[in-house]
């Protein structure tokens, strides 16, 4: 018999006012019903058929953005589900790292757990659960190592390579229907890099107008500004110092300071020695050699007078990142004093002038220090189509650059995954007890991503999925099966050119099984309320 006057539950004696708490079959039930969610919110975006969400601010503002980039949808949500968190931070994560598959790790997490669900109902613990998972996510990781196909000593195979991953990847979003061009553009551009991740040389410049196809790569630096008035319009052989300094100097600026005066012609000394402070620092910089001063901040109109007449162009009030671009590009450093001219690194470039793009003036660098710079044009419709398109791109530049430096591909399209669910339902065969369940179940969740692909282009899902299993389970070493949308049926995915980067795929198998793992592992949800104030 329990004592008199003692709670039963004893942790909600001990939990402050307010908070309150989920245990066991509760918490679990919180936690899985919380990740499915998640993950049926993105499921429909999966593949080339995938859909599109509408995403609407509930701000002032009320902007609305048109994705179906699954780490966007998830960052723009407001999750109250702490299991749903999780789901989210894996997305955000292997945006972070790869650039693509953001839908497929939160999908695969989403499956992972459903089957858990249908396991834990079955009286199976969740650390069997896990240590299943954990073996049967080591075998799928040795299978995806083993198929992965490598061309990185021959360039001209790699670069067929490079391309096919950038359709692969621009196939399920906007711009599939240039998915062509625009590998064209990604692989050109990645391949200037010459092996570094540095995607901060590869600008992106969106203007609305024309239609995505007229976008195109222009070797060189674009600057999103106009050059001065009576200024030279065309340098070469520039020299060029990048700076962040203010120009107005020595302006009276103290809050609420007053000069008074007895004679009108005070004002007038008092002007001419400001003036005469502005001079003396256009002299400063002058002094560094440079035939073009660019300034983070406003450049006022008697400095840049005095810049026009000793024939240095000027260009005013670049945004943060413009300035930090310009000096990576130009091989510069950002100087922000002016009194040791021998200490400042100016950049360089070959030539500096004013073109159109649309109906908007910019400034071109062409010929730069660092020749891997280049900016793509992005042209489009509407705002809200180019933003897509910008998303788009980078996440196949993204993995593009991480190809180039881990250079192995495997075929896409659920070959992959049916090849490592092959090779899962092995070891689930030969494995004695309860661990076995966990495995087929982590064989199945993997196999429901081709079956997510099909049902999102409207096939029949269950045919072509049983077939393709049939396919491998024939030939396991030799088949290079998959789905192919196109036709609605099964392809080879070699003569479609359906691949996909090794590294993305590891990252989606490894960082989908921890946070299936992570979420299993909870029994209990505390929420604490708030410290109330005295």
């Amino acid at each position: 018999m329990g004592q008199v006057g003692v709670p039963s539950n004893f942790t909600q004696s001990v939990l402050g006012a307010g908070a309150t708490e989920e245990k066991g079959e509760n918490a679990r039930m919180s936690s899985f019903v919380g990740a499915m969610a998640i993950a049926d919110l993105v499921k429909t975006t999966l593949g080339p058929k995938g859909m599109d969400k509408i995403l609407q601010s509930m701000s002032r503002s009320r902007e609305v953005s048109v994705t179906n980039d699954g780490a966007t949808i998830l960052k723009s949500i407001h999750v109250d589900n702490p299991a749903a968190r999780v789901l989210v931070d894996i997305s955000k994560t292997q945006d972070d790292e790869v650039g693509d598959g953001t839908t497929s790790v939160v999908v695969l997490a989403g499956e992972l757990l459903r089957e858990a669900e249908q396991l834990v109902g079955q009286k199976i613990h969740p650390a069997t659960i896990i240590a299943g998972y954990r073996e049967a996510a080591e075998a799928a990781r040795g299978r995806l190592e083993g198929i992965a196909l490598d061309h990185g000593a021959d360039a001209e195979a790699f670069r067929a390579d490079l391309i096919n991953i950038a359709k692969t990847t621009l196939s399920s979003k906007i711009l599939t229907a240039d998915k062509d061009h625009f590998a064209q553009l990604a692989v050109d551009a990645v391949m200037r890099l010459r092996g570094s991740s540095n995607l901060d040389a590869i600008q992106i410049i969106k203007r609305v107008g024309g239609t995505l196809r007229e976008s195109y790569l222009d070797e060189g630096f674009i600057l999103e500004k106009a050059i001065g008035v009576g200024q030279p319009k065309r340098i070469e052989k520039a020299k060029i110092l990048v700076a962040n300094t203010p120009m107005d100097t020595d302006k009276i600026k103290i809050y609420g300071a007053r000069v008074r005066v007895d004679a009108i012609d005070k004002v007038a000394s008092i002007e001419a020695a400001e003036k005469d402070k502005m001079k003396q620092k256009v002299e400063a910089i002058l002094a560094h050699g440079c035939n073009c001063f660019t300034n983070r901040q406003l450049i006022y109109n008697y400095p840049e007078q005095l810049f026009a007449d000793a024939g240095v162009m000027a260009i005013e009030h670049l945004d943060f990142d413009g300035t930090e671009r310009l000096a990576l590009v130009t091989g510069g450093e950002i100087a922000s004093t002016f009194d040791d001219p021998e200490h400042v690194t100016l950049g360089e470039c070959d030539l500096i002038e004013e073109i159109m793009i649309g109906n908007e003036r910019m400034i071109h660098f062409s010929g730069c220090k660092l020749n891997e710079a280049c900016t793509i044009v992005l042209r489009g419709a509407s705002q809200h189509v180019l933003d897509e398109g910008e998303r788009s791109l980078h996440d196949a530049l993204c993995v593009l650059t991480q190809t180039v430096k881990d250079s192995r591909v495997i075929y896409g399209g659920g070959w992959s995954e049916t090849q490592m669910a092959l090779v899962v339902d092995e070891l689930a065969a030969k494995t004695p007890g309860k661990r076995s369940l966990a495995m087929a179940a982590f064989a199945r969740a993997l196999r429901a991503l081709p079956t997510i692909i099909c049902d999102n282009a409207g096939l029949d899902s269950a045919d072509i999925v049983s077939r393709l299993r049939a396919a491998h389970a024939a030939d396991p070493q030799g088949a290079r099966t998959g789905v192919d949308i196109l036709t609605g049926g099964l392809g080879d995915m070699r003569d479609r050119g359906i691949f996909e980067a090794f590294k993305v795929k590891n990252s989606v198998l490894m960082s989908a099984t921890e946070a299936a793992e992570m979420i299993l592992r909870v029994d209990d949800i505390i929420k604490a309320a708030p410290r109330q104030r005295q």
